[in-house]
């Protein structure tokens, strides 16, 4: 009887820390000051193959993620979860065709309401300065 091994990739925390940091946005000076460590040091952390639980768990806090994410971390998974999600036509047709409206016409109509504005304003300030020059001719004549 033939016996089957399965083969699975060893997580390499080193590299899933930087690939973490990186998709997070975050330089390693941010991430060596966080541990009080210098850069250097952070850039040999992400050349070794595997980290101790406390190290992992510092670094797990700083970038605000469980310690479990660095460990599993699989870059493939990753984008197969991605580009699963962002090809599935339901939720493109949610993103791209659910407007309901017209956006020129709505930019139309909010110029419109701009001007109507503009016009009641103005026709404000006619009717004050009109008041105002009646007010000052009454005073003269008395």
């Amino acid at each position: 009887m033939e016996t089957e091994t399965i083969h699975q990739k060893k997580a390499h925390h080193g590299q899933n820390v930087k690939r973490l940091r990186e998709i997070l946005g975050i330089k390693q000076d941010v991430l060596a000051t966080g541990l009080g460590l210098s850069q250097q040091t952070i850039s040999r952390i992400e050349s070794q193959e595997e980290l101790d639980n406390d190290i992992l768990d510092k670094i797990a806090k700083i970038l605000q993620i469980q310690p479990d994410t660095i460990r599993n971390f699989d870059e493939d998974a990753a984008i197969n979860i991605i580009h699963n999600t962002f090809n599935d036509s339901s939720i493109l047709n949610a993103i791209n065709h659910n407007c309901t409206f017209n956006p020129i016409d709505k930019i139309v109509q909010l110029y419109n309401e701009k001007v109507e504005l503009y016009e009641r304003m103005l026709k404000t300030e006619q009717d004050k300065n009109s008041l105002l020059e009646k007010l000052l001719v009454d005073n003269r004549l008395r």
